[in-house]
């Protein structure tokens, strides 16, 4: 009876990651959205994807409640604008992970980003107060890269022009505003270089 009972409060979620992926990935395909063998996106995540999203092999994200208890159960979010391109290599993991990209965004290779990171090229919204007022022109964008086995940690934000260097570590809950080198771990906010990963 206690079996039964576990089995019956764990149905919806069972139900869940195994229909989500199914979702997710007609979803992608209605836009047109190219990408490789192996996805696996177990959870409801926001799609709006008006520019080109490209992914590759073994793609794989979490969102939402008893996925990854790190993530405090947030939806992921994805949203391409029109005009924009955002690329994601083979072997990269996200889980509940908030992506803006209004230009540019690149994702490299064997990529881990923890539990809801926020990653935008864009501002947003202008300096100026009188156009924050209006109509948001002069909003500022700078593309976003993030290169080879990067590992960036649980709650951290990555922001426009910044490139993170192939190997380097981002400790949880960094914000990062300027590019971080290849083989460091960085931490801080702003987030900044603590040591190199060559000595």
């Amino acid at each position: 009876m206690k079996q039964f009972l576990i089995k019956l409060l764990n149905f919806p979620t069972t139900l869940r990651i195994k229909l989500y992926p199914r979702i997710n990935r007609m979803i992608l395909k209605a836009h047109g959205v190219v990408f490789g063998k192996n996805l696996q996106i177990p959870g409801k995540v926001s799609w709006l994807i008006g520019g080109k999203l490209k992914i590759g092999d073994n793609f794989y994200l979490s969102s939402g409640n008893s996925v990854n208890p790190i993530a405090s159960n947030l939806q992921a979010d994805v949203y391409v604008e029109p005009g924009a391109a955002l690329t994601i290599g083979n072997n990269v993991g996200m889980s509940s992970t908030r992506l803006w990209i209004h230009e540019s965004a690149k994702i490299g290779n064997n990529v881990k980003i923890g539990g809801c990171v926020l990653i935008t090229d864009t501002d947003a919204h202008p300096m100026d107060y009188m156009a924050r007022r209006s109509s948001n022109e002069g909003t500022k964008s700078a593309p976003v890269v993030i290169e080879d086995d990067v590992w960036i940690g649980a709650h951290c934000i990555i922001l426009k022009g910044v490139t993170i260097g192939a190997r380097s570590v981002i400790g949880a809950g960094s914000v990062v505003t300027k590019s971080i080198p290849a083989d460091c771990v960085a931490a801080g906010n702003p987030c900044r270089v603590i040591k190199s990963l060559n000595q």
